[in-house]
């Protein structure tokens, strides 16, 4: 297996583990709050738009680390 392979499969997994943990962490206990479905459906929403906010921020962060690195280190 190659360090490809290796750095593509460790990817994957934490990739799979992020999101089971923003499932369990943040959906399930904020479409569980309401009974109605359309108010699920808008929690579930709002839940996406966090994720969408928090993957923003993280690739904000990685390019400015990509972008300094040299004159840091």
């Amino acid at each position: 297996m190659s360090n490809q392979s290796i750095t593509y499969l460790v990817a994957a997994g934490l990739s799979v583990l992020g999101v089971t943990a923003f499932l369990l962490l943040v959906v399930v206990p904020a479409v569980s709050a309401y009974r109605r479905a359309y108010e699920r459906v808008v929690a579930f929403a709002l839940s996406v738009y966090v994720l969408a906010a928090l993957v923003g921020v993280g690739v904000l962060l990685g390019a400015v680390v990509v972008v300094e690195w040299p004159r840091v280190f």
